[in-house]
């Protein structure tokens, strides 16, 4: 059940905010020859979010520069850059594009496009608002934080191989946990740092 439209979150501003690369990170999860992770992230992104009073009135459009991802791994890197996985000379920009941004039981979502190597798919965003507040430098600046798990194959990563002496187990899983940790500016305020 969807609840009422407008927004219940104390202290809530409405308006159009820029997200704040050096305060904010776009990161993943995948599991690595089923025992362990590899954590990664992506160092240059942009993106702005729109909060409105009516919850159907917000949006969020957010890009990643594919080949900025970095997982302290160089020759890994190299790798992920490649047509065996994100393209990045083909499919240079990652994309988000909200369709809906909903409450349901207090809780927020927001539904959208996610384009990877070409590919869009519809993905839903879990998502927390961690609140809104004034900066040192006179403007004002909300957080947020939101994940989703998607399935690579979907967007066309299928780069694979199986691991010796295993039955059917594989080097990469076909999950990935993406995790965003947004700090946003409102515009229109004087924050700079």
């Amino acid at each position: 059940m969807t609840d009422s439209t407008a927004v219940q979150i104390p202290g809530f501003i409405a308006g159009t905010w820029e997200i704040d690369p050096m305060h904010s990170e776009v990161s993943f999860v995948v599991r690595h020859l089923v025992v362990s992770k590899v954590r990664g992230r992506f160092d240059r992104f942009s993106g702005t979010i729109v909060t409105n009073e009516d919850l159907a009135r917000s949006s969020v459009n957010v890009t990643i520069e594919a080949s900025s991802i970095n997982t302290n791994e160089p020759n890994r890197d190299n790798h992920v850059r490649s047509a065996d996985f994100l393209a990045v000379e083909h499919f240079p920009d990652i994309t988000f594009r909200s369709t809906a941004v909903r409450g349901e039981r207090g809780a927020y979502f927001v539904d959208g496009e996610l384009t990877i190597r070409g590919a869009t798919r519809l993905v839903t965003l879990d998502l927390e608002v961690n609140g809104f507040t004034p900066d040192p430098y006179g403007g004002t600046r909300a957080g947020f934080s939101a994940t989703t798990e998607i399935n690579r194959e979907d967007f066309g990563v299928s780069y694979n191989g199986p691991i010796p002496g295993t039955d059917n187990a594989m080097v990469l899983s076909d999950k990935v946990a993406l995790t965003l940790e947004v700090e946003a500016v409102l515009q229109g305020g004087d924050s700079a740092v």
